[in-house]
């Protein structure tokens, strides 16, 4: 996510997540235009564009009031959606990048910074930043670790509920005509007091974490994956409304070093066995992440080829050269000190092929080992969002890899997700996993059209030439992509679910002046795209979509920045109504809320003296204005809200890098402090739904 983070931890120029390693040549837009494509029916409640510019966001059915089920509330605003104050421009700028910055309606909290002990009756001490230590390993694997990024809220009585809808639907199936009892299903009601909360802790740079610009020992080492990995940590609200942690069994740390299982199709794949026999360990660069209908919370790993190096002499093969795999890595040096992670050691050959998964969780459950599911592929997951059940019964799952140039993904189990759990299997080991292929309508170009989810098993011959097995296509889901067909997009982020069952998609920024990577298509319609937009995708089966683009980040702007460079009649830069106050750029982490509501976080430099921030959409009316702001260096990520929507968790991510000098948050301003990713948790004042 991070979109300088090559250079931060390695020295490089060139960033990793923003030079593509696709080299496919998969058919590029450009000759898609040319050709003769049946335009399927449009997007619902879709805007078409005014003239040969995109004005505005699109709008798209908001459903107010209704939710997805599983005990969701009602909005108690009748007045507009996104009704709250924004922060204004001039008071964002004026915090100077020190402090995180609130809309006048809002309020935030800060909770569990990094060093924080994950249960406070451990005697485990808090680190606070002092600038001369840093936690000891040991201590750190019982701390909450840095990058905090993709989080989750799990209420106490969440199992208790799915238990009981379970109950009724075991009911159903022997008693067909009780469809009554159907109605009580998801309307349990759910805890916003106390709960589980799960934290990704992305990455963590050498400076900020060890003090040193590289490791020097095993030990720095360690202390340096105990950063990484997950926070499952049990929180209470306090009856004055603060949130602090609490003692549970439940509470535990996931690293890298941690003990983890793999199910599904590869799970006993020879391409995950070394010779070393090391039992599987950790997972790594935990970026988003989502929630399924069954109560478990999954992490998706996404840059972990950054870990990796050689000490000795090594080549690439073809597939690991397709995942951005190194000789120096992103500079961590891990593979200098702990074998498992060095390239050029026969022993650990495959070890690589260990990370780059969606990993299930039990957040119920301190003893849980967690699961690498093998059937939803592997790359370089961003995020993952489930459908809900009223959509679909299938566990059904929407993915990015957070590259330039590379694709989106979906997963959809057999059958119902409760037909797999009462068959004593996992809805996310037996299933199908597809890629996106983008195309045009017939109407012109105007950001609008239609697609296909490509299969990614032996059923599809194009895929079948390249491989041999479904074990080596999941292993490899990026090669089999790459043969499928699929679109190369703008740096896939985080997708979410608007209201109507269709998919918002974020694409942060691409750039291929500088790098070459594709063509021009309708839905990477920029050339120079450092701004980003947001797409929506609506399936209309299971393997074709329609999709059209909600927004184009650089027309939140005042004036465009940009030379022209030949983008598609439609992108044209078109000045905002507001004149650039509620600008943003760089969409990243994405929420959407069962009101209508579209809540996203940025991760690049933000345009006219801002940092990354928070803003909210009325996706009926476009409207968005402006709820937070971070400090310097930092991003916005991670969205969870409790389940009366009233309180929401998310995320400041290296604020300053790191760096004492351009920010000490959360601690006061004092040049000397060393900052730490945190929680935010951010209520209004009245007490309202958040967003209202």
């Amino acid at each position: 996510m991070l979109e300088n983070e090559n250079q931060e931890l390695s020295g490089e120029i060139d960033d990793m997540e923003n030079i593509s390693s696709n080299q496919s040549k998969n058919r590029p837009f450009d000759d898609v235009l040319k050709a003769s494509v049946s335009r399927r029916a449009m997007l619902k409640g879709s805007l078409a564009v005014a003239g040969a510019s995109f004005l505005a966001p699109a709008a798209a059915t908001a459903g107010r009031g209704h939710g997805h089920g599983h005990g969701w509330g009602h909005d108690n605003d009748n007045g507009p959606l996104v009704g709250f104050e924004p922060l204004s421009k001039t008071d964002a700028v004026a915090a100077g990048g020190k402090t995180v910055t609130i809309s006048p309606d809002y309020e935030y909290q800060v909770l569990i910074p990094w060093g924080t002990p994950i249960n406070p009756r451990s005697g485990v001490p808090e680190y606070t930043g002092d600038p001369s230590t840093r936690p000891t390993a040991e201590e750190a694997e019982q701390q909450t670790g840095l990058g905090h990024d993709g989080t989750w809220f799990f209420p106490a009585n969440l199992r208790k509920a799915l238990r009981a809808d379970m109950r009724i639907y075991r009911h159903l199936k022997r008693h067909p005509r009780a469809y009554h009892l159907k109605k009580k299903m998801g309307k349990w009601p759910q805890s916003s007091r106390v709960g589980m909360l799960c934290v990704n802790h992305e990455y963590g740079t050498n400076d900020h974490a060890l003090g040193k610009s590289a490791p020097e020992t095993l030990e720095d080492v360690r202390l340096s994956q105990a950063v990484h990995g997950v926070s499952v940590v049990a929180i209470a609200r306090r009856w004055r409304g603060e949130w602090r942690v609490i003692p549970s069994n439940k509470s535990r740390r996931i690293t890298v070093n941690s003990p983890v299982q793999f199910s599904g199709p590869a799970a006993g794949s020879p391409l995950l066995q070394n010779a070393a026999n090391n039992e599987p360990q950790g997972t790594v660069n935990n970026c988003g992440a989502g929630a399924t209908p069954w109560g478990t919370y999954v992490t998706c790993e996404e840059n972990f080829n950054g870990y990796f190096g050689a000490t000795g002499a090594w080549t690439p093969t073809a597939e690991q050269d397709r995942y951005g795999l190194s000789t120096g890595g992103f500079g961590y040096a891990w593979h200098e000190f702990d074998e498992r992670f060095d390239l050029s050691n026969p022993d650990y050959a495959n070890e690589c092929n260990r990370f780059g998964w969606c990993v299930e969780i039990d957040p119920f459950d301190g003893s849980h080992k967690p699961v690498k599911r093998t059937a939803m592929g592997r790359f370089k997951h961003e995020c993952v969002s489930f459908l809900p059940e009223e959509f679909d019964e299938r566990a059904v799952a929407y993915m990015g890899d957070d590259q330039r140039g590379d694709y989106c993904y979906k997963y959809i189990s057999d059958k119902a997700w409760r037909e797999h759990l009462l068959d004593g299997e996992s809805p996310l080991d037996h299933g199908t996993l597809y890629v996106a292929r983008f195309d045009e309508g017939t109407d012109g170009n105007d950001g609008m059209g239609s697609g296909e989810w490509l299969e990614l098993s032996m059923n599809n011959p194009a895929v079948a030439a390249e491989f041999n097995s479904l074990d080596e296509i999941l292993i490899n889901a990026r090669v089999a992509a790459d043969a499928a067909g699929a679109t190369p997009m703008d740096r896939p982020e985080w997708s979410t679910i608007a209201t109507d069952g269709g998919v918002f998609w974020t694409f942060t920024n691409n750039d291929r002046k500088d790098d070459g990577q594709g063509e021009l298509s309708e839905a990477n319609p920029i050339f120079e795209n450092k701004d980003g937009h947001i797409i929506k995708t609506m399936d209309t089966s299971d393997t074709t979509f329609e999709w059209s683009i909600f927004i184009l980040a650089r027309n939140t702007r005042a004036e465009d920045p940009m030379t022209d460079f030949g983008d598609l009649p439609y992108a044209a830069y078109t000045a905002p109504a507001d004149g650039g106050e509620n600008v943003f750029t760089d969409p990243d982490a994405a929420w959407a809320d069962p009101f209508g509501r579209l809540f996203i976080g940025t991760d690049g430099t933000q345009p006219d003296g801002l940092q990354d921030q928070m803003v909210v959409f009325d996706v009926e009316t476009g409207e968005y204005k402006r709820l937070l702001m971070g400090v310097a260096s930092d991003e916005i990520t991670g969205i969870t809200t409790t389940p009366d929507y009233r309180t929401m968790f998310t995320n400041t991510q290296h604020p300053g890098n790191g760096d004492p000098t351009v920010t000490n948050f959360p601690a006061a301003d004092d040049g000397v402090t060393i900052p730490r990713d945190c929680t935010l948790v951010v209520t209004r004042k009245n007490g309202g739904v958040i967003g209202s």
